[in-house]
């Protein structure tokens, strides 16, 4: 069997993060399509492993239980994320909290804090619980390490998830009104020290005014070596060799 070839991250619009392992797998990150104004139409997926969801917003987990019926997926997140979930249909949930790692199948996962809310609403308007919000710190087994901080203000203490994981791919939110917007999104990006940024969470509705040319604007203005990589809903990216 050969060497796996380099992972391949494709932004399906929104937060919405599928990557292409390079041994076959694939896994999903907050995988929201359905009523999507953002994303590409008819996304589909020949095959899918694992789906991970940074909290229980619904434009974070839209889709969570179709694709996990679908393809047998495993869902990771929080423990009470994956106990509602496997209490409306999903049958394969691995629940985990901020702090803690798990394997799946060679691929680490760490989940780590967001400062952001985390909740389901239900029919009529009732909200359950949902776990705190939380980013995830994935290790391919290539050794490709990204970071998917889902919805997030900015923290200082993102400086600790560079300095324990040394990412060298960050998904960050810019759109701003809910999360970060890009002048603190490009602090984000000095404290992570990554060498590559794609922005996520902007554009898909008024409301989320930051953009990806704000973004590389403020991190020339904070001569961050940060690069960023402005993905359109569809578009794929590998990192270069």
């Amino acid at each position: 069997m050969g060497s796996p070839t380099k992972p391949r991250f494709t932004f399906l619009g929104h937060s919405c993060v599928r990557c292409d392992v390079g041994d076959g797998r694939v896994l999903v990150i907050d995988p929201w399509l359905t009523g999507n104004p953002s994303a590409p139409k008819d996304v589909s997926f020949e095959r899918l492993d694992l789906i991970l969801a940074t909290h229980a917003h619904a434009d974070h987990t839209g889709d969570v239980v179709r694709l996990a019926a679908e393809h047998d997926a495993l869902l990771v997140g929080t423990h009470e994320l994956c106990c509602y979930f496997e209490n409306h249909g999903v049958e394969r949930a691995r629940g985990m909290n901020v702090g803690g790692t798990q394997t799946v199948d060679g691929i680490r996962v760490t989940q780590v804090r967001a400062d952001h809310s985390s909740c389901f609403m239900e029919e009529g308007g009732r909200i359950v619980y949902g776990g705190v919000a939380t980013g995830f710190v994935v290790k391919l087994p290539d050794g490709c390490v990204f970071y998917h901080a889902g919805d997030t203000a900015l923290y200082s203490d993102m400086s600790l998830i560079g300095d324990l994981w040394r990412p060298e791919l960050a998904f960050l939110p810019i759109g701003d009104h809910y999360t970060m917007d890009p002048e603190q999104a490009a602090r984000a990006c000095r404290l992570v020290g990554a060498q590559w940024v794609i922005p996520i969470h902007h554009g898909t509705f008024p409301s989320l005014t930051g953009t990806p040319a704000d973004l590389a604007r403020a991190l020339h203005e904070h001569g961050s070596a940060t690069r960023v990589v402005a993905l359109a809903p569809g578009e794929s990216w590998s990192p270069p060799d």
